[in-house]
């Protein structure tokens, strides 16, 4: 009989400081995001605690008394972590770790111990321990010469080689090992959506903050069967999947990374060749959850991190979702936006459509007449534009068609031939 012992999940206290340009309700939302995170990451959380002050202490981030309380609070409750709500120094860690017993987390780290968590492909992987050791790179603390490797022989006596520049040597080969495999994935996938242009398809890519229900609106339109869960990055690794719009025009569907307000800089590095499927998009769906209250700062983080990508440009259309369970004080934040619940199978159609109408205002709009032994090009029409208009006129022998093509689509040129 094989018994299986249930792993004890880690406990930990979160510790935020909030500065004086920081109001108590943003400070309150940031405080539970990192309750989340740290629900996501498998720990449990013991208590919460936090300082008001003019700025972050430079040796400790909080003050002399809060490291005092903490202390205390550790010996009272012995939790495995004490998780910042901040990036941390090396200094302040090891500041911190000196005066505390147990593990010194900060929130960086805490969202790169997720993605390692959620990582599923090869290329997701790297990136990740990418990330890590970027971020481990500059916070290796050792003691010196005490763990030095002597050497043997005339001009190796002495201190030598310490451990810590040898971990910091590994690191860094490491890193260029990655970086490197990194490089042939990333050609690789240029190759593909090189691929993806010759045989033109329009592309739509979904973003958002991190839960608002990408993943389960990407599920519902594509039938593509990926993870969804109520967790901060449920979804890590991008997928791309045909969706049929109602019109019967074929787009390629992308469901991509949440983003997160304070999301490390290593990470934004690091998954950059992700978020390339956000910058070759010829439109943007942004999924926002109107059911959270932060909602209104979740899009800011999300435009801010569209335009560092420089994709601000492309067409967008918000999609405020889980109008089931809308907050009370919610308002739309602009007009090309439309509110629906993925869960529910006549907002799913309502929403192809509204995407159908914003797409044709970045289509050219053709008006045809085609002659009826023209079965191929009547088929190309129906699967690669929007038609608006079809009928027979028996008369002629022919269709008179009405729609809207992308005028990079290879079929924009040969559609002129036809013009009416």
């Amino acid at each position: 009989m094989v018994i299986e012992l249930k792993k004890e999940k880690e406990t930990a206290i979160l510790v935020g400081c909030q500065l004086n340009q920081l109001d108590d309700l943003r400070f309150e939302y940031s405080m539970d995001e990192l309750a989340s995170l740290t629900e996501t990451a498998q720990a449990e959380v013991l208590v919460r605690t936090s300082q008001k002050r003019d700025r972050v202490h430079p040796s400790t981030y909080i003050g002399k008394g809060k490291v005092e309380e903490l202390i205390q609070l550790e010996e009272e409750l012995e939790p495995d972590l004490i998780i910042f709500n901040d990036e941390l120094s090396p200094s302040q860690i090891r500041n911190l770790s000196e005066k505390l017993e147990a593990r010194i987390i900060d929130r960086t780290q805490l969202i790169l111990d997720i993605f390692a968590q959620r990582a599923q492909t090869r290329e997701g992987k790297l990136q990740v321990e990418l990330a890590q050791l970027e971020y481990l790179l500059p916070r290796l603390v050792g003691q010196g010469t005490a763990l030095s490797r002597l050497g043997a022989g005339i001009g190796t006596r002495g201190p030598g080689e310490t451990k810590l520049e040898s971990d910091r040597r590994h690191i860094r080969r490491r890193v260029d090992e990655i970086k490197n495999q990194l490089k042939t994935i990333v050609q690789h996938r240029e190759r593909y959506r090189e691929r993806r242009k010759r045989n033109y398809t329009f592309q739509v890519a979904i973003v958002g903050y991190t839960n608002a229900g990408k993943s389960t609106l990407f599920n519902r339109l594509t039938a593509a069967g990926i993870y969804e869960e109520d967790q901060l990055f449920a979804t890590l690794d991008p997928t791309t999947r045909k969706y049929v719009l109602p019109c019967g025009y074929h787009v390629l569907l992308t469901d991509t990374v949440g983003f997160i307000q304070d999301l490390p800089t290593t990470l934004v590095a690091a998954f950059r060749s992700t978020l390339e499927e956000v910058r070759e998009a010829d439109f943007i769906l942004h999924v926002v959850d109107s059911g959270n209250q932060d909602y209104f700062n979740h899009e800011k983080t999300v435009h801010k991190l569209l335009d560092e990508l420089e994709v601000s440009s492309t067409p967008m259309l918000t999609v405020y979702n889980k109008q089931d369970i809308q907050h009370a004080d919610f308002v739309p934040t602009t007009n090309q936006s439309i509110s629906m619940s993925a869960l529910n199978s006549m907002d799913l159609k309502k929403l192809g459509m509204t995407l159908e109408h914003y797409m044709k205002q970045n289509m050219k709009r053709y008006d045809l007449l085609v002659p009826a032994d023209e079965g191929k090009l009547l088929a190309a029409l129906k699967g690669e534009t929007i038609i608006d208009f079809i009928q027979f006129n028996e008369e002629k022998n022919l269709y008179i068609c009405q729609g809207h093509v992308d005028e990079n689509h290879p079929i924009f040129s040969q559609l002129r031939e036809y013009d009416n």
